[in-house]
């Protein structure tokens, strides 16, 4: 019981030491980085103290030790799953995804007819569960990372859609009106006003989108996968009761993850400086 009590006082510390630093730096940038690392250095040695005070087995709960420990033994198979799953079949599925999302949503702009008729199909697809369709699709496509992709493609698309959609249409009367009066053609007016006005949407959509990627390629891996992927190690882990490799290949996604909304993010404050949400960020 002593670690789970040291682990305690630590966390109420470093938690008056965040507070501190939040109250008394509250714009500063180094105090950015430093309260959320401190508050994660926290919770995991909190998560240490209390696995080993109460003598968790590992099979419930692995300490971040032993799982540190075993993905140092295993960054030979975590890069090769990385491979597999993030790289080939999430980070495919998502370009193709949403580049397809913002052809589709300049076209349904373009048509009313499409507008009418395929949002209401695009939300009804969307409302699908990807245990339905994650099965079909890797039937169809095969056990190789092509399947993952496609479901990716699915699950991805819609979301963007709708957002890209709504973003074409955030201009006003004014700004169109004056677009006319330069006798603009369309191309012209989607280019130089629409798109532009478009991109906080598409954006948003876009980080959206980068977390269903890789929930949909981890979890079609389930439905059928060959001898590597995330979703395939994280399952023949869990048979093997292995649960460290189970938590350190959910720790490459956790750190997948957020580097991928990070990249997203970064390449969004520099398409859209201009926007307001930018600049207030900024100061």
């Amino acid at each position: 019981m002593s670690w789970a009590w040291g682990a305690i006082v630590f966390w109420l510390l470093a938690w008056a030491a965040n507070h501190f630093v939040a109250k008394r730096w509250p714009r500063a940038r180094w105090a950015r980085f430093f309260v959320p690392a401190l508050f994660g250095i926290t919770l995991l040695i909190l998560w240490e103290g209390i696995v080993r005070g109460l003598e968790v087995s590992p099979v419930i709960l692995p300490a971040p030790s032993m799982i540190a420990v075993r993905f140092a033994e295993a960054t030979g198979v975590l890069w090769e799953d990385f491979a597999q799953t993030i790289l080939k079949g999430a980070l495919s599925g998502y370009l193709i995804g949403c580049g397809a999302a913002v052809l589709v949503a300049v076209l349904i702009d373009r048509s009313p007819f499409l507008q009418r008729g395929l949002l209401p199909v695009g939300n009804f697809v969307a409302a699908l569960p990807i245990v339905g369709i994650a099965p079909i699709l890797v039937m169809w496509f095969g056990f190789d990372w092509h399947s993952k992709a496609a479901v990716v493609v699915v699950m991805v698309f819609f979301p963007v859609l709708v957002n890209m959609v709504a973003g074409l249409k955030a201009t006003d009367h004014l700004q169109r009106d004056l677009m006319a009066t330069y006798s603009a053609s369309y191309l012209q007016s989607l280019v130089k006003l629409r798109l532009p006005a478009a991109m906080p949407f598409l954006f948003n959509g876009l980080k959206i989108a980068t977390t269903l990627a890789l929930i949909g390629a981890i979890v079609a891996e389930f439905f059928g996968s060959p001898t590597r992927g995330m979703g395939f190690r994280i399952s023949t882990a869990v048979g093997q009761l292995d649960m460290p490799l189970v938590w350190s290949e959910i720790a490459v996604a956790a750190l997948a993850g957020t580097g991928f909304y990070g990249l997203v993010a970064l390449i969004e404050k520099a398409v859209t400086f201009w926007h307001p949400s930018q600049r207030a960020g900024g100061h």
